[in-house]
């Protein structure tokens, strides 16, 4: 017992000797980097549009990149067996908050969208807190039935039922886009505990004229009609994907340079936030293009790994949270960036801590505070593994 103690002292507490996931950090703390520089370059003018001061967005981003980390910390401290019994509790915060934005004098709108809890000091888009509240409850529900696969076709439908009325109280703010992405973490999630194909299938053929019917307002339908050509009308429905393609044509292979994007300059509208991957495109190039895609590949890379370490190590609830935050990063990351590029139509989606807009920021730092505390979860009990085993021996 003399030299298990030594050993012990030597190694110190296993929860303060467990490392971080090193590329995941490295990545994210990489795209923070990347946010804070595009946003100081593209919020200047539209600064000078709102008369504040050059750095006004610059600061604000900055202030909720601190508020981020420091959630992120505070997730340090959460027990994550705690959060696998608060599955009900998300679920209905998850539908406070959206409803919340629909009480006259709280809720905000914005360019005829209802999507805002107003604050006071600030105001927070409700959404982007709903969706690490239902993946944490879908990743409790998942765990409680290890046999999914095995199930019948009731237990497969109960969670996408419940992202279906979630997703039903966002199409009324309207954004179609987080109902997107929030179905598609959902189903992702499912999927990969297992579900049986079959359902799955039905589900989503099921979920096609919802989906028709959604997309039937006229503003979408000029989105999606204009996206195979959006030069035939410039000045109208087409007008962001152009300046957002001429944005990125500028930048060719290397850019033209930091700081002298000409689309931003009151011609690009939401440069700062929804267009922000343009902007940098036209900035940096395809290697600015190439380098942002490559980092977002090691995040969802690696917290996929933690996700599949927790599988191992027999313990579900912490793996579906890997894997939904994961799908959620990967998923919008991608849409923001295809709405960009101009192969998917316009959604008011920002890119994960890149993008200015403090409610996403925070809460994606967060999640990722998320699963880095899962990580080291994992890394403690692998550590305190061998030192049970030299304790018995002795």
């Amino acid at each position: 017992m003399g030299a298990v103690r030594r050993q012990a002292r030597r190694h110190g507490d296993p929860a303060r000797s467990v490392e971080i996931d090193g590329p995941l950090m490295l990545a994210a703390l990489a795209l923070l980097g990347v946010g804070i520089v595009m946003v100081a370059s593209t919020s200047v003018a539209v600064a000078e549009k709102y008369a504040v001061g050059e750095w006004h967005f610059l600061g604000k981003h900055v202030i909720f990149v601190v508020l981020g980390l420091v959630l992120a910390g505070g997730f340090q401290l959460v027990d994550t067996r705690w959060l696998e019994k608060s599955g009900r509790l998300c679920l209905v915060a998850s539908l406070v908050l959206l409803l919340l934005v629909f009480v006259p004098g709280l809720g905000h709108t914005v360019n005829g969208a209802q999507r805002w809890i107003d604050l006071g000091v600030t105001r927070f888009q409700a959404v982007e807190a709903v969706k690490l509240l239902m993946i944490v409850y879908v990743a409790g529900y998942l765990a409680a039935r290890p046999a999914l696969g095995n199930s019948g076709f009731t237990e497969t439908l109960k969670p996408l039922m419940v992202g279906a009325l979630i997703a039903a109280v966002l199409l009324q703010q309207p954004d179609m886009g987080s109902a997107v992405v929030l179905m598609a973490i959902i189903g992702g999630m499912v999927w990969l505990a297992g579900a049986a194909w079959k359902y799955l299938a039905l589900l989503g053929m099921s979920a096609i004229p919802l989906v028709t019917f959604a997309a039937m307002e006229p503003y979408r339908l000029r989105r999606i009609a204009i996206l195979g050509d959006p030069f035939s009308d410039p000045y109208n429905a087409g007008f962001q994907l152009v300046q957002a393609l001429i944005a990125v044509g500028r930048g060719q292979v290397t850019g033209v340079g930091l700081g002298s994007s000409v689309q931003k300059l009151f011609y690009l509208p939401e440069a700062h936030t929804d267009f922000i991957f343009a902007i940098l495109a036209e900035e940096l190039g395809l290697l600015g293009i190439l380098f942002v895609l490559a980092l977002f590949a090691v995040l969802v890379f690696r917290i996929f790994r933690i996700g599949l370490a927790a599988q191992r190590a027999d313990r579900p609830f912490a793996a579906f949270v890997a894997f939904g935050v994961g799908l959620w990063i990967g998923l919008q990351a991608l849409v923001s960036i295809g709405v960009n590029l101009g192969v998917l139509p316009t959604k008011g989606l920002t890119l994960p801590l890149v993008s200015a807009g403090g409610s996403s920021l925070m809460m994606t730092l967060a999640a990722l505070g998320l699963v880095i505390k899962i990580g080291r979860e994992l890394g403690r009990a692998e550590l305190a593994r061998p030192r049970r085993r030299q304790e018995w021996a002795s």
